[in-house]
């Protein structure tokens, strides 16, 4: 029964999740992604009992949460990575992993203090990217800053979680890891081997056929190393965040036009289809019963949104461009401590291996869901009154 009713109770949110951020946008602009959460939560077992977990439906989650990642691979621009702000980024992360696990280990015992510490120290790179694009930041000084501190935030944790929570010893585990490193390295000398502009004028002479060749591609792309990372014992979100990786150089010779073109049949899968269904269905499956039942868990909430600013939040700043307000340094480390993709999926592994309680769990990504309903509010509040005062200043100058 509840399969019949998901088909049009999940889209029904979806589509009510943009309503309701639009109508709320004219006070405060809340991403859409936590609408999407909390409408999950709304309908599911703690409160209406409308939703419940489905194996079907979980299977279309799964690839929701491929699709978020390869949406997130696909934005990494691997010229930003030269330099001090690539060298920050990867330095600010190890940072956060030793304070991460430092913290886990102050409170749990060995095991879960990696799950906890892999958690504390990740970025909601796919959250934040729509963020960006829809304020113009993307292609600034700023937005670039954040993009490569997200992309090392979600990819940094995935080869954690492939080397220190698969079922092999870390020795092993690096070695599968370096078996999938050289596949993925292969296939992205393939893309550069691919003749100047081929693929993408065969994508561009399907975008408006039945052929849709893009999406197929696409598709069979995030599917191939999605089962080549199940196959190996890995998390298959690294699959579909290479996946990304390995699509955009396939695109990157493509005129603007043209590549907008791709971008939006792509984000009409993902952000049309997929993807709410991933956040709607967290929401469902969120065990608030846990919280419920003991209601002190919910003071723990908060701390761990000041966990993951001090633990991801605070080293996200060191890569802030050169000159950054602080206003802007706020920012950064505000949205660089915006996490819960990984957070959810780090948790399901601790839980299913009874590594950590549900509990424990739920107070993991409510800290998540409430990072990725403050921090990208009051960072981009920070940011545009950075932006007005720089243009104030300019505008006196001049």
């Amino acid at each position: 029964m509840w399969l019949e009713t998901a088909v049009i109770l999940i889209p029904l949110l979806a589509v009510l999740a943009p309503l309701l951020a639009r109508a709320l946008g004219r006070w405060v602009r809340v991403p859409v992604v936590v609408f999407e959460l909390v409408l999950g939560i709304i309908v599911g077992p703690a409160v209406l009992g409308w939703g419940a977990p489905s194996d079907i439906v979980e299977i279309f989650a799964n690839l929701g949460l491929a699709m978020l990642f390869f949406v997130a691979g696909t934005e990494i621009d691997f010229t930003a990575f030269r330099g001090r702000l690539g060298r920050r980024a990867v330095g600010g992360w190890l940072i956060s992993l030793v304070l991460g696990v430092g913290l886990g280990f102050a409170f749990f015992p060995t095991e879960a203090a990696i799950v906890v510490g892999i958690a504390l120290c990740s970025t909601a790179l796919g959250t934040i990217v729509p963020i960006l694009r829809d304020a113009s930041e993307l292609r600034t000084p700023f937005g670039r800053a954040v993009s490569v501190i997200g992309a090392v935030g979600e990819f940094a944790p995935l080869i954690a979680i492939s080397v220190f929570l698969g079922s092999r010893e870390p020795g092993p585990a690096t070695i599968v890891l370096a078996l999938f490193a050289a596949v993925a390295a292969t296939g992205i000398w393939l893309a550069f081997r691919i003749p100047r502009g081929a693929m993408h004028r065969f994508v561009n002479a399907t975008l408006h056929t039945s052929g849709q060749f893009a999406i197929r591609v696409v598709l069979l792309i995030i599917g191939a190393l999605v089962a080549l990372s199940l196959a190996l014992d890995l998390d298959m979100l690294l699959g579909a965040f290479t996946a990304g990786v390995i699509w955009r150089l396939l695109m990157r010779d493509a005129s603007e036009p043209e590549r907008r073109a791709v971008e939006s049949k792509v984000e009409g899968v993902a952000f049309g289809f997929l993807i709410p269904l991933f956040f709607v269905y967290t929401g469902i499956t969120f065990d608030l019963q846990s919280l419920l039942d003991r209601p002190v868990l919910f003071l723990y909430v908060p701390l761990v949104m000041v966990a993951l600013l001090i633990v991801r939040g605070l080293p996200s700043t060191l890569a802030a461009p050169e000159g950054s307000h602080v206003r802007d340094r706020a920012a950064i480390g505000l949205l660089g401590a915006t996490g819960l993709p990984i957070i959810v999926a780090v948790t399901a592994i601790g839980v299913d291996e009874e590594i950590i309680s549900p509990a424990a769990q739920a107070v993991l990504v409510a800290g998540g869901m409430l990072s990725v309903l403050l921090f990208p509010l009051v960072a981009m509040t920070l940011r545009g009154r950075s932006v007005e005062q720089s243009d104030t200043l300019q505008d006196d100058r001049a």
